[in-house]
């Protein structure tokens, strides 16, 4: 999935050195001769910020992180040399380098450690020729008695491992992940990591009367399944758990209402984006040990037109007791997030984040580079969640919420239906699912950046692990 990552207190004579410096005159004395120096210096002065000195046995490499407008821009602007730098690197075909912090601010240093690490993710397991196509570099030192600590760069490493596992998750295809396999999964990263994870089967599904992810089930020959992941410290902050909920929907057909197969159907094995989201946040609190009580529920399934599936026009009684007339069998996430959010009630929660890959509307509003939130959580979790988005550079872009918008997902016949009409569809599937919510509640649409059909930076191809290090970053502000 991507190198070994360590910190170290003498980075091996072969390995490629990296200086992460702020000018040509913080590089530690020895190293590069004067005329190198003028010369590194003349590069920063036209904005290059990767420079490589042949030392044929090895190479050095300076990297120099601008500082931007904002903390979080500069950030950004680290990992993204880091993404450059990855690129470089392998190219050249280096097995081993070592990260040297001179004179850099701490956190750019890390970013830039965090870009050219999340670059260098590959999904290879069913590429017949995986070991030509794997990245050179396996091995990534970061030279001890500097700006950061051993801690930190552990702590890193493990955000970025659960990025990876989600990336894996959302790449795997439906043959392999199905919703008893992706429990599966679940129950093995919870083993590894040290969160618990009970999955309902379909009959327990069936005793709590799921019947928003039980309908969505009806035209599969693979049962559902419902996750309750739980990651409890001995000592955490918050008295009420915080409860994340993510979308499982293994794979979309769209049903009955059939989606297209170009641009469409074709890629949507990332519809259990929010799912594995949820269970890369568990996977990195656990691994680093983060005193806040978290719990995650994810509703899983496929969505099939076959057997007994239900239809447009059909009316189906929720969790919760309210009945839904069904128009269009595509809009089925919000069908099984509503039985997931009234569950969540049972909890007393702090907060609600669901995550989910919820409408192509939130991805037409504002394309792949955000996240779309609404909900009905006070200023200050709002604020909170949309700073630390600011940090992580995993955005979120806050949609009206005006009651107004229940008026278009009335139904003449239940008490609502799950499609609102041709205008506001991200902002009415939010107000779908606020109708299974009785306490502090944000939505996460990560239609537009969960899955990526081009290169995305440091971001990659495919499956983006988007929201793990958006909800980490959340929580790690919380633990102080």
């Amino acid at each position: 999935m991507y190198p070994k990552l360590k910190y170290h207190n003498t980075i091996p004579e072969k390995a490629d050195r990296i200086f992460v410096t702020d000018a040509a005159t913080s590089l530690p004395a020895g190293w590069f001769t004067p005329e190198e120096l003028d010369w590194i210096s003349g590069k920063f002065e036209k904005d290059e910020n990767v420079i490589s000195v042949n030392r044929f046995a090895y190479h050095l490499h300076v990297v120099r992180p601008m500082e931007k407008k904002t903390p979080g821009a500069s950030l950004e602007a680290a990992r993204n040399v880091g993404h450059q730098l990855s690129r470089k690197l392998n190219q050249a075909k280096a097995q081993e380098v070592g990260f040297i912090c001179s004179n850099a601010q701490p956190g750019l240093f890390l970013a830039v450690i965090e870009g050219f690490m999340l670059s260098a993710y590959q999904f290879l397991k069913y590429k017949s020729d995986a070991e030509k196509l794997r990245n050179s570099v396996e091995k990534v030192w970061v030279e001890a008695h500097n700006a950061v600590s051993e801690q930190e760069v552990q702590d890193l490493k493990q955000v970025i491992k659960a990025v990876g596992y989600a990336r894996d998750l959302v790449n795997e295809p439906q043959s392999f992940l199905n919703a008893t396999q992706f429990a599966d999964e679940m129950k093995r990263l919870g083993k590894e990591a040290g969160f618990s994870v009970e999955t309902l089967n379909k009959a327990k599904i069936e005793a709590l009367k799921m019947g928003g992810l039980l309908a969505v089930n009806k035209g599969s020959v693979q049962p559902p399944t419902f996750n309750i992941l739980e990651w409890k410290p001995e000592n955490p902050i918050n008295e009420k758990p915080y409860v994340l909920v993510g979308k499982g929907l293994v794979y979309d057909t769209g049903g009955l209402s059939l989606k297209p197969t170009p641009g469409s159907m074709d890629s949507m094995k990332c519809d259990m984006a929010g799912g594995a989201a949820v269970v890369g946040t568990l996977y990195a609190l656990a691994k680093n040990e983060v005193p806040v009580h978290v719990i995650g529920l994810v509703p899983s399934t496929d969505n099939r037109p076959g057997l007994d599936a239900y239809t447009p026009g059909d009316v189906i009684t929720m969790g919760s007791g309210l009945t839904v007339e069904v128009l269009n069998t595509d809009a089925e996430g919000r069908l099984i997030l509503g039985d997931a959010l009234h569950y969540a009630k049972r909890y007393e929660p702090e907060l609600v984040i669901d995550l989910a890959t919820l409408t192509g509307a939130a991805v037409m509003a504002i394309g792949t580079n955000a996240t779309v939130c609404m909900g009905t959580a006070d200023e200050t979790n709002m604020l909170n969640l949309k700073r630390a988005g600011d940090i992580v550079h995993e955005r979120l872009a806050e949609l009206p919420f005006w009651d107004d918008y229940a008026d278009l997902i009335k139904s003449d016949i239940a008490d609502m239906k799950n499609i609102g009409g041709r205008y506001a569809g991200a902002i009415t599937a939010g107000k779908f699912l606020e109708r299974f919510t009785e306490y502090p509640w944000i939505h996460l649409d990560i239609a537009g950046p969960a899955f990526l059909e081009s290169d995305g930076g440091y971001r990659g191809k495919g499956g983006t692990g988007v929201g793990v290090r958006l909800l980490y970053q959340f929580f790690k502000n919380i633990a102080g």
